[in-house]
């Protein structure tokens, strides 16, 4: 067993950036890292695995990108305290990176992880259908992908893990692209322009053709906010109303529409925080009180 004393990330689009937060009582677990869930181009897909102790049965993907880039360095167990102590295992979640994978590509890598988890679900004591996700930032983007999109498999597919549905049961994410097409305000586009104008790799290769067509299609395709059901699983926000990377407009939409499309829908703004503060403890308690609430029913 391993232990350690909760020190927390904060997330942007951006590097991942270590911050303090106050100590608290060491927790033993366990990590098994590297753990292949796919391949692509030669290319190992990886997740590690950390467990505690005493396990509740119950799973949180934490999907690790900033950017829409994902490094093995940015997986911390430290960061993952809240869950740990309360019996969840997390599944670190590793995906292709932009600029040599876009954000579709991306998308086919966290949907084969989170079928991936479900189909070897007995190995780690973990109910296949109470599976939560979480992230900050590209990492909440990508939850709301899977949180609005997330589905069957492939019932014909020769390997059983695409055979398995990618759905997820709960979200509670930070601040999270939601609506490329008005990034902002209506009609500001966010497609690797304006404010995401040095992130153009994740939306476009190189060579790709880009017509008002293409574009209008990919920014839909890739929107959580033109996806949302009232299927959608119950699904948390907390962002910062001085946000200048993503701005809070585009949570504050996402669940005006979800809840008006009779889904299970809250924002908690942080008065006054950009994009990623320190000392994110207390949110990501919060967080974990979602997944309490919405995968054990277990309300405070």
């Amino acid at each position: 067993m391993r232990q350690f004393l909760p020190v927390l990330l904060a997330f942007a689009l951006a590097p991942l950036v270590p911050t303090p937060a106050p100590a608290q009582s060491p927790i033993d677990f366990t990590r098994t890292e590297d753990v292949v869930y796919g391949r692509k181009f030669g290319v190992a897909l990886t997740l590690d695995i950390i467990q505690p102790k005493s396990p509740n049965g119950y799973g949180i993907i934490y999907l690790v990108s900033g950017g829409w880039r994902s490094n093995h360095d940015g997986i911390n167990p430290n960061y993952y305290a809240p869950y740990l102590e309360r019996g969840y295992t997390v599944f670190a979640v590793c995906h292709g990176c932009q600029p040599k994978f876009t954000i579709p590509e991306i998308d086919e890598d966290i949907n084969r992880a989170v079928r991936f988890i479900r189909h070897n679900a007995g190995r780690w004591q973990i109910k296949p259908d109470h599976l939560g996700v979480t992230g900050g930032s590209a990492g909440g983007h990508l939850s709301l992908t899977l949180g609005t999109m997330g589905g069957p498999g492939n019932a014909d597919a020769r390997d059983g893990v695409d055979r398995e549905s990618s759905a997820v049961q709960a979200v509670a994410c930070f601040y999270p692209p939601t609506d490329f097409l008005n990034y902002g305000g209506p009609g500001e586009d966010g497609l690797g322009t304006g404010l995401l104008k040095d992130l153009r790799a994740a939306f476009f290769a190189p060579d790709a053709e880009d017509t008002p067509e293409i574009h209008q299609k990919l920014g839909r395709e890739i929107s959580p906010i033109y996806h949302i059901s009232h299927h959608m699983p119950p699904t948390l926000i907390i962002h910062g109303d001085a946000d200048k990377r993503v701005p809070i407009q585009q949570s504050e939409t996402f669940v005006q529409k979800a809840t008006a499309a009779g889904a299970t829908a809250k924002l908690i703004v942080k008065p006054g925080a950009g994009h990623g503060w320190t000392n994110q403890g207390p949110d990501v308690m919060i967080l974990a009180d979602w997944f309490d609430q919405y995968l054990r029913g277990i309300k405070k």
